[in-house]
């Protein structure tokens, strides 16, 4: 039998890729998106033109305080929230905006499932930086990039949560409020603290999306800037290997409910910065152009996720090499040039808000 997906965020990077997933799965799938991101409604125009009227597409706001949330809520068997302020660099400039949006906006989410009738299962997107700078791991510089001297299967998720920056306090206190409403209220919930999630709809810009940004740049030939020294290393995960996460975790919610998961490409599918450059210098034949500013505040030296809990708890590895992700991000790109220019408004409109 169907199921009835709800997707807050739906007309974002990992929110198409979500609905497509589960549309071919058969499923109903409703998205719900503000449309204020560049790349959204072309996202949803994407959606519409594969998958017709099977899609049901509202606008509209996390942050509304009315009861549309609500009552698209109540007849959803899932809800995956994925509606977000991405960005470090954006919370630090509009911390209030920042906190609306994941924090309270978070907040209404959990709530709109606990008040509806279908008592949905919740799906959080939370993030790595829920750990903070993580400043006591010992690091080492290990054959040209940074890495964990203690830590060699990963940071797990026993490890204690140190907010830092305001984009990391406003997703942890998502992340807090939606396994606490597995504890106190009963609800079936999920939270997923992500790695550098990268793949086709993807529209990265210089402050989130590194791997888009950095693939972008070099098919386009144009210069793009490393912060910090290049070595910082993190893992990677291409989308599809995320949304088999989505499902095997909702597929095991017995076990799942009310617990968070490390979800990234793990110890084996990690890069520095530097290192997607000689990847992208291979596969075009030329050294992409670059120059090195000052680090972002709160940029941790290296982050890989330990991703054995989700491999024991709901049988979840990922299948997709960064060699092979990028090629595929890359021949998205190239199929999908008309994205360029969105692109440049989406850079623009950053720069402008510095």
């Amino acid at each position: 039998m169907s199921r009835n997906i709800l997707i807050t965020g739906g007309a974002g990077f990992i929110g198409v890729n979500a609905a497509d997933r589960f549309l071919r799965a058969g499923e109903h799938v409703t998205i719900l998106d503000n449309f204020r991101r560049a790349g959204t409604r072309e996202n949803a125009r994407w959606l519409r033109e594969v998958h017709g009227d099977r899609v049901r597409i509202v606008e509209g706001d996390i942050r509304d305080t009315d009861d549309r949330l609500v009552r698209l809520a109540d007849g959803a068997d899932v809800l995956l929230h994925l509606a977000a302020q991405v960005a470090v660099t954006t919370s630090v400039r509009d911390p209030r905006e920042d906190f609306d949006i994941n924090a309270l906006g978070t907040f209404n989410v959990v709530e709109a499932a606990r008040r509806a009738e279908s008592q949905p299962i919740v799906l959080y997107a939370s993030t790595n930086k829920v750990y903070g700078k993580m400043a006591d791991v010992a690091v080492a510089e290990r054959d040209g990039r940074w890495a964990y001297r203690d830590f060699d299967g990963g940071i797990p998720e026993s490890r204690p949560l140190e907010f830092y920056s305001p984009y990391g306090c406003s997703k942890g206190a998502g992340d807090q409020y939606v396994l606490d409403y597995a504890r106190i209220y009963g609800l079936r919930t999920v939270v997923f603290r992500q790695s550098c999630i990268y793949g086709p709809h993807q529209f990265g810009i210089e402050d989130q999306g590194w791997v888009a940004w950095f693939s972008i740049q070099a098919m386009r030939q144009r210069p793009f800037t490393i912060y910090g020294d290049g070595k910082q290393v993190r893992d990677v995960l291409f989308v599809d290997d995320l949304m088999s996460a989505y499902e095997a975790a909702i597929q095991h919610i017995d076990v799942t409910s009310g617990q968070a998961y490390n979800i990234g490409g793990g110890p084996e599918n990690t890069l520095s910065l530097l290192e997607l450059v000689d990847l992208l210098t291979a596969k075009f034949g030329t050294k992409p152009a670059f120059g090195f500013d000052a680090w972002r505040p709160g940029d941790q030296l290296v982050y890989v996720s330990d991703i054995a809990k989700a491999r024991a708890d709901f049988g979840w590895t990922p299948r997709v090499t960064a060699s092979e992700g990028i090629d595929r991000l890359l021949t998205w790109l190239n199929e999908n040039r008309q994205i360029f220019d969105v692109l440049d408004a989406l850079a623009a409109e950053a720069a402008s808000a510095r």
